[in-house]
């Protein structure tokens, strides 16, 4: 009997108008989207070659120590998800603005904004005259009265409407991956294939989740008129009002310091006060060497440095206590005021921390910020995977400076006198950095909170359809 009730439901759906706009309108965004993103990917992969080049050849011809600080930075690579999951918005920078201003003015669409915007909008509008349509129409009770059970009715409603909305969406994403594979740029591996499964399943519940509340929204009405006003109301909420402002409501429950006034304190920490702590930490150490090396005292060149420590080996030991205890006046001066700053910036990262995760709490009160999160996190694109960069960053870093002070005390051990902050060094042997997305593992242990919530807000709007379907006036 269900079968029967939910294939005269699917049916329903499938002639209708709605379907016919639904499915006509899935063909052209999702194919037509997956064709622009894939082709910025593509884009975005030949800047970052391009830029490696450019930072190869810089470095032949530039590579000092007091340069390369703002050239070797690790960045992250596109990856082939990006031809369908845009994720977090790279800096906006006026370079990009004057040379492409549309993609600024206008963010380009992805599947997570069809899913979460189009898919719920349209479940709404198929599910909004499920119950108080057919009761206006007269249908619902001569069904009722033939015998049906209202349990039944209710169940096969709820998945015969959300089955059907999935068709539509699943023959576009299939045109959409059509349009990936074509291009030989773009690699999918066997990850990406189980991670694209697995948002596919959260879109499934997601779209069930929305199609149960406008189940849910129709029962509580007498008129199909009332429901979409209702439906409307309900959806702006949940997709539009709650998480937009999470954010703000966060800020006010856990404050922060702006990051402007953070980088202020740390370039006050790290510049002025710490070259007077330098100076002053020099001159102490001075005092005690210019007594016993009175040559310090005098002022020559750095040819004529060089000269006297040639002939003279007293000179070369004065000068090599002088530069030693320069450097570690300096070295003291950068560590105490690195610490200062660590410990400004720790606690500012803290508390940025605790406020995004208090703004992601309550977003997560919207599906779609459930599903954003969920897709994302399995896409390598959102904020788990900034937060994974970070950390790899954070080797690379460990890895480059270990490598920067071996070869700096190699230029030392070979002259002394040299000034090693400027001058060339040959860096192509240096640790490169190499970006891989997070393990599938990880991503999807991150996801199953989602899903979990995805299913738990579905089972809540149809038990809250069930019930009130089961009380429902169909006279």
């Amino acid at each position: 009997m269900i079968a029967t009730i939910v294939k005269k439901e699917v049916l329903g759906h499938i002639l209708s108008f709605r379907f016919i706009v639904t499915l006509a309108l899935l063909l052209v965004v999702v194919p037509v989207t997956t064709f622009v993103l894939t082709n910025d990917y593509l884009k975005r992969i030949d800047d970052a070659s391009l830029r490696q080049a450019e930072i190869e050849t810089y470095l032949r011809s530039y590579a000092h120590f007091n340069r390369i600080g703002n050239i070797l930075q690790a960045t992250p690579t596109p990856i082939p998800f990006h031809a369908l999951v845009r994720g977090l918005a790279p800096d906006i920078n006026l370079g990009e603005f004057d040379n492409d201003p549309l993609p600024v003015m206008f963010p380009l669409v992805d599947l997570v904004f069809i899913v979460t915007i189009l898919m719920s909008l349209v479940a709404l509008i198929f599910a909004y005259d499920a119950v108080s349509g057919e009761k206006e129409d007269g249908t619902l009770k001569l069904a009722l009265a033939n015998g049906l059970a209202r349990p039944k009715v209710i169940l096969a409603k709820v998945a015969g409407g959300g089955l059907t909305l999935l068709v539509p969406f699943l023959l576009s994403l299939i045109l959409g991956l059509l349009v990936i594979l074509v291009h030989p740029g773009v690699d999918w591996k066997g990850p990406d294939w189980v991670a694209l499964a697995l948002v596919t399943l959260g879109t499934a519940l997601y779209v069930m989740l929305f199609y149960g509340l406008g189940v849910f929204i129709s029962s509580r009405h007498h008129s199909s008129s009332a429901s979409i006003m209702t439906s409307l109301l309900v959806w702006v909420l949940l997709v539009l009002v709650v998480p937009s402002l999470s954010p703000y409501i966060a800020s006010f429950l856990s404050p922060t310091p702006s990051r402007i006034q953070v980088d202020r304190e740390a370039e006050r920490l790290g510049d002025t006060e710490r070259d007077d702590l330098g100076r002053k930490l020099q001159a102490e150490r001075m005092r005690e060497l210019v007594a016993k090396y009175p040559v310090l005292n005098e002022r020559l060149s750095e040819a004529d440095k060089k000269r006297l420590m040639e002939r003279d080996p007293a000179a070369r030991e004065a000068f090599e206590a002088a530069r030693k205890a320069t450097q570690g006046a300096w070295d003291e001066a950068n560590r105490v005021q690195g610490e200062k700053i660590d410990t400004v910036r720790r606690a500012a990262a803290q508390q940025e921390e605790a406020q995004t995760g208090l703004a992601r709490t309550i977003s997560m009160v919207s599906p779609l910020s459930v599903f954003t999160y969920l897709a994302t996190d399995l896409s390598s694109t959102g904020l788990r995977n900034e937060a994974y960069f970070g950390r790899v960053s954070d080797v690379w870093d460990r890895a480059f400076w270990d490598y920067a002070q071996k070869r700096i005390a190699e230029l030392q051990a070979k002259d002394p006198a040299t000034d090693w902050w400027n001058t060339p060094v040959d860096m192509s042997d240096r640790p490169r950095f190499v970006y891989t997305a997070e393990a599938l593992g990880g991503r999807v242990e991150a996801a199953l909170p989602g899903f979990l919530l995805l299913f738990g807000y579905g089972l809540v709007f149809f038990v809250l359809a069930y019930v009130s379907f089961l009380k429902y006036d169909v006279r």
